[in-house]
């Protein structure tokens, strides 16, 4: 289920869990680990990919502020760095690109 998905069934949940079903959306804790097992299962996206994917959205979505990503999601000080460092540097470019002639990225012919 993707964010958007996610807001619109539980527009009002306080559960920050990365997955949450019908039992798990009032509350704050996390799915089993058998729900989300069979309900992960045959998917593209391994869980360890969605994790990371929502911590560096959180970072693009309200700036690469470390102390925020590490409140949100419980991450220790040089996790929160790294991805706070990747999100800065995703923001950059597409702040060059933007900014670059024709949209052709800068250095290239």
């Amino acid at each position: 289920m993707n964010e958007a998905n996610r807001r619109s069934r539980w527009p009002n949940t306080a559960n920050l869990h990365l997955l949450i079903n019908n039992q798990t959306a009032t509350r704050t804790s996390r799915a089993s680990n058998h729900w989300i097992s069979a309900s992960m299962c045959g998917q593209d996206a391994p869980l360890e990919r969605l994790r990371v994917d929502r911590q560096l959205e959180e970072a693009l979505t309200h700036g690469p502020d470390p102390l925020h990503l590490a409140e949100v999601f419980g991450l220790d000080e040089k996790t929160a760095m790294r991805y706070a460092g990747s999100a800065r540097a995703l923001l950059q470019q597409t702040v060059e690109h933007s900014a670059s002639p024709s949209g052709k990225e800068l250095g290239q012919d």
